[in-house]
């Protein structure tokens, strides 16, 4: 693996089903986008390798469905450690397909071994809703069968974890499908860590456009997980409708955060940078509407800009660069297209240094108190731009920040906690940080609100989304001698 590393020699990898890596005729181009150079080839599944993976997980399920809980954490957690092992051979792999620097890198995939690790330590509850002289009445959760894991590229090893752990620890199978921008590092895990289940338990398709439908339409999957663009979102939740899969989705976010005068403008300043353009800005529940106190706003801004200055940006494989370039290309073109219209309408851009000229590179950049229906307000740009949005009474910001479609997270900033959590309840989110931003665990659902998704990752809400209720009645007396009335059906 080392050789791939090394050098840009094109290299073709293989993707796991039914626990065998396999190869495919067709193949799909992965870019480095901090060069714009193909440097590696991925399979590229067909419905019949699609047919065969859905086989083999379905195949596989009733013996995992039947496998102590103990021993399918035990699974997960040999996993986990075998992920954490090969850390720096998969980080440097993930910075040349992703373009995030190293130790981001390297933070992303040691942090989903942990993730995996620390997924373990959840239960499965068995609720009790009667314990009467004549009977007990059990409710427990089991699992749905086959699912679909859809994975997108922007944090392509922690989101695919988030959804590996919960579906095997449940007792499902999964059929699992990495971005075809980033399927490499998700491809080598599967290599990695494939042996640690049974055949079939575990399997990673890897294509191009036309496997994503193939796969939400499948009537072999009674489940679809989903990571991605609301838009997409809608397609996969139309698909699903057909035959009445289980559905979790989530999707983009347009996330404000409200800065109070109270605040240390110096002492927040590099949080709030960072809480805007982490992984330059390609995070769902990264600040896209920074709204600052007219008491504040110039300081704040002035400083803000200073560190746009600063930091610098480049190829991720390189010592010292920060943030490295915009994914793809498809994403870099719209963001540049973004800033084109604001500078054509005559908005007000407070850009950073320069950035390299080859590769997806675009530099960091504020925008100065814009209408509040400018693109770059209104749309989510998922790229390094961050308009800085001047307010003057707090219902007044409220009303602006929930003035979206989407709910999926926010932020307020205040020296005043007790008045930041009253902002916070009245923000239509699914998750609010108070002087804090980015913050996630293992045991805390993330769920949108509107159309940032549906359903819930993350804890024992997260676990419960790859299972059903079964409700057991269990009498307390022989049969025949539960009374009548007890017995009828609604």
């Amino acid at each position: 693996m080392e050789s791939r590393m090394a050098t840009l020699a094109i290299d073709r990898y293989t993707m796991l089903i039914d626990g065998e890596m396999v190869s495919t005729n067709d193949t799909i181009s992965v870019r480095n986008p901090a060069t714009g150079e193909v440097f590696a080839e991925a399979p590229a599944a067909d419905a019949a390798d699609l047919d065969r993976a859905v086989a083999a997980a379905t195949r596989a399920f009733p013996a995992w469905r039947d496998t102590p809980m103990a021993d399918r954490k035990a699974a997960l957690v040999k996993a986990a450690d075998i992920i954490d092992a090969n850390a720096r051979e998969l980080a440097s792999l993930f910075t040349q397909e992703q373009g995030r620097p190293l130790p981001g890198a390297k933070a992303e995939v040691r942090g989903a071994a942990m993730w995996l690790k620390a997924t373990t330590m959840l239960d499965l509850p068995v609720e009790v809703t009667e314990d009467s002289d004549t009977r007990r009445v059990e409710v427990h959760h089991v699992p749905l069968g086959v699912v679909c894991g859809i994975v997108p590229w922007n944090f392509p090893v922690l989101l695919a974890i988030w959804k590996i752990g919960p579906a095997l620890m449940a007792g499902n199978t999964l059929v699992l499908k990495p971005s075809p921008f980033t399927p490499l590092t998700t491809l080598r895990i599967a290599e990695l860590i494939g042996g640690c289940f049974p055949a079939g338990v575990f399997n990673v398709l890897c294509g191009g456009d036309a496997l994503g439908p193939l796969m939400t339409s499948h009537r072999g999957f009674a489940k679809i997980t989903f990571t991605g663009s609301t838009a997409t979102g809608r397609r996969v939740m139309e698909s699903a409708a057909k035959d009445l899969k289980r559905i979790t989705l989530e999707l983009g976010g347009n996330d404000a955060a409200i800065v109070m005068p109270d605040v240390d403008v110096d002492a927040i300043a590099e949080q709030l940078f960072e809480g805007a353009f982490h992984n330059t800005a390609q995070v769902c529940v990264a600040t896209k509407r920074l709204f600052i106190h007219a008491d504040i706003y110039d300081q704040l801004r002035d400083r803000l800009h200073q560190l746009v200055k600063d930091t610098p940006v480049g190829d991720g494989a390189e010592q010292g660069n920060r943030y490295g370039p915009i994914q793809n290309e498809a994403q870099y073109r719209r963001v540049l297209g973004m800033l084109d219209e604001a500078r054509a309408n005559g908005l007000t851009l407070l850009e950073g240094g320069s950035v390299p000229e080859r590769g997806y590179f675009v530099p960091l950049t504020l925008v100065d108190n814009p209408p509040d229906d400018s693109r770059v307000v209104v749309e989510e740009a998922f790229g390094p731009i961050l308009p800085l949005l001047k307010f003057h009474d707090i219902d007044e910001v409220i009303e602006r920040a929930n003035d979206t479609e989407y709910g999926l997270a926010g932020a307020v900033w205040s020296d005043d906690v007790e008045q930041a959590t009253r902002i916070a309840h009245r923000l239509d989110t699914g998750t609010v940080w108070i002087n804090q931003n980015l913050q996630s665990t293992p045991f805390t659902p993330l769920a949108g609100a509107k159309q940032s998704g549906f359903g819930q990752e993350n804890g024992v809400p997260g676990l419960l989304e790859f299972t059903r209720s079964k409700a057991i009645f269990i009498p307390k007396a022989p049969a025949g001698s539960i009374p009548e009335a007890e017995v009828a059906a609604p």
